[in-house]
């Protein structure tokens, strides 16, 4: 059966083996006998046309062309013995897929899951993957959000990618993207009201989420959210910038959708998990709308600074010590206070949400991206700044080629095939983040050198410095997996003593030590009698309750119980 939602149509046809038929309405739905499974068709609206399906679940000739017909049952799932990963104690591993390796495959990625099993890491979560303009983008510019892009591999291509990663032992979470559609190729206001017509972020139309005709438009989106983890069996959304979704409704759209998501988790058998981006600072993402997690950009904030020593434009209330023990014993920075940066008070107080429902990072697609020259951090920095965030309280996340200090760029790259849109993008980027007070000299977002240059280089996770900082992130997944203190996720628990100007901190997890130097000069530490577990730098020393730092290094010290007189 054809279908398509059109209020406002009066006469819509489907075009399919040649064939233009009118279609019949009822209730603002358009309904018309079906084709079989590899069909291609297409609807005209008011004798505009042809348009792909919005619903549409392949996309073989692009976003511009006809959809085709796809039938979720013909697939043969092998993970029948799946029952789903929950996030409390997992490491969860962000990567691209079009750049994760030389061939840009769902199926090269599924190549590489024996080194993310070796890794320890619970999740990959996937970067958006429907079509898109041309084929070099981020994800962020979809516009058929039913379908998968077809040179990662299509539909098939990632359900086998799911299908190996459990196998393998490991979940999948999806970036989706609910606030704006892509410039290029979106057709949806041709078939009913799906945007407000205003701009509501830097990247799009708002999408009409509480105006007239809203309801069928929250169906589209929780409909298509409840089709990823049904029918892909994907095991949990990171929904893409929730702070842009424009909804004055008394049930917000995400209170409603982590309702559906939570009834079919329990349909399922298996849980499924709901993370939000938003730069609000807003516990009641979780305590008001029952999502499970966000994104905590201050946690990133604080570790980047301290380690990197930049405080230029939003790190600019960051870069103290001062910073990064307020944030890994009250995960917000900014929960109320002044932020100067946006020249106002900002955030909420997270008191009493558990640290597992803050997903942190020390590297992003956003915080390497959006860096006009795509740059990450340097290796001895990563030292530092995996051993403070895998011995956090919150739920880590690493992206794609951190854990051996990648030396290949994460540039932002299009590949727009209007002349408009392609000419525009640079200084777009450049407007957006001329605030961040770079000299700009970024690279041509549509040159596919750009690209290209952003692909993994997997020769070199075998270089001497490149797999001794793998081994170090190896440790780490390990020890907190192996040593309940580091994955408790209770944050009244954690304790941080400081040393601002000798660069010194100590973090207190019950009876685990992270000691950290981030000066460039060897400090004393006293601490209660233990064992190292594991060190940066092997002229770390304990001595009684005396610890040696060298410059710039960690140690994870197990310290013993002081008999009671």
């Amino acid at each position: 059966m054809y279908e398509v939602w059109a209020p406002l149509a009066t006469r819509v046809e489907v075009v399919s083996g040649g064939t233009r038929r009118d279609m019949s309405p009822e209730a603002g739905w358009w309904r018309a006998p079906g084709d079989e499974h590899g069909f291609d068709y297409a609807f005209y609206v008011d004798g505009e046309g042809p348009y792909p399906d919005p619903r549409t679940r392949r996309q073989p000739s692009g976003v511009e062309g006809p959809s085709r017909v796809y039938d979720h049952a013909r697939f043969t799932w092998g993970d029948q013995d799946w029952r789903g990963r929950d996030l409390r104690g997992s490491v969860i591993y962000e990567l691209h897929v079009g750049t994760y390796t030389p061939e840009g495959t769902f199926e090269a990625v599924a190549g590489k899951l024996r080194h993310l099993v070796d890794l320890g890491v619970d999740f990959i979560e996937l970067m958006p993957v429907p079509p898109v303009p041309g084929h070099r983008n981020w994800g962020y510019d979809g516009v058929d959000l039913y379908a998968v892009r077809e040179d990662y591999g299509g539909p098939d291509g990632l359900k086998i990618l799911v299908d190996a990663c459990h196998q393998a032992g490991l979940g999948v979470i999806l970036d989706v993207v609910y606030n704006h559609l892509g410039p290029s190729g979106n057709y949806l206001g041709k078939f009913g009201p799906y945007l407000h017509g205003y701009q509501g972020s830097y990247w799009g139309d708002a999408v009409n989420l509480d105006g007239p005709h809203s309801d069928e438009v929250r169906r589209y989106f929780i409909e298509n959210a409840l089709q990823w983890l049904r029918d892909f069996h994907i095991d949990g959304l990171r929904l893409d910038a929730v702070h842009a979704l424009h909804d004055k409704r008394a049930t917000h759209f995400l209170e409603e959708l982590a309702g559906e998501v939570e009834a079919l988790a329990t349909v399922l058998g298996r849980p499924l998990t709901l993370i939000a981006e938003s730069d609000l600072n807003d516990p009641g993402l979780i305590t008001r709308y029952g999502l499970d997690a966000t994104w905590n950009d201050d946690v990133h904030h604080a570790l980047h600074s301290a380690v990197t020593g930049e405080t230029h434009a939003y790190y600019g209330d960051f870069g103290s010590l001062a910073a990064v023990a307020k944030v890994m014993t009250s995960a917000y920075f900014h929960d109320g206070g002044f932020s100067t940066f946006r020249g106002r008070s900002h955030g909420r107080s997270a008191t009493g949400v558990s640290g597992h429902r803050f997903v942190c990072c020390v590297q992003n697609h956003d915080q390497i991206g959006n860096r006009p020259l795509g740059d990450r951090m340097r290796p001895e920095q990563l030292w530092l700044a995996a051993g403070l965030l895998l011995t956090s309280p919150f739920t880590p996340m690493l992206f794609m080629g951190e854990e051996w200090g990648a030396g290949t760029p994460f540039y932002f790259f299009t590949d727009h095939h209007d002349p408009a849109l392609a000419a525009g993008e640079g200084e777009r980027r450049r407007r957006e983040f001329d605030s961040f007070g770079y000299d700009w000299k970024a690279p041509d977002p549509q040159d596919e050198q750009t690209f290209l240059r952003s692909k993994l280089d997997w020769t070199e996770p075998a270089e001497d410095g490149a797999a001794s900082l793998l081994g170090w992130y190896r440790d780490l997944i390990a020890l907190r997996k192996s040593h309940p203190d580091l994955a408790d996720p209770r944050l009244d628990r954690v304790k941080v003593s400081y040393d601002d100007d000798r660069h010194w901190l100590v973090i207190h997890r019950g009876s685990m030590r992270i000691a950290a130097n981030l000066g460039d000069f060897p400090v004393p530490v006293r601490l209660a009698r233990g064992r190292v577990l594991l060190a940066s730098d092997e002229g770390v020393t304990l001595t009684g309750p005396d610890l040696y730092l060298p410059p710039l290094s960690l140690t994870v010290v197990h310290v013993v119980a002081q008999p009671k007189l």
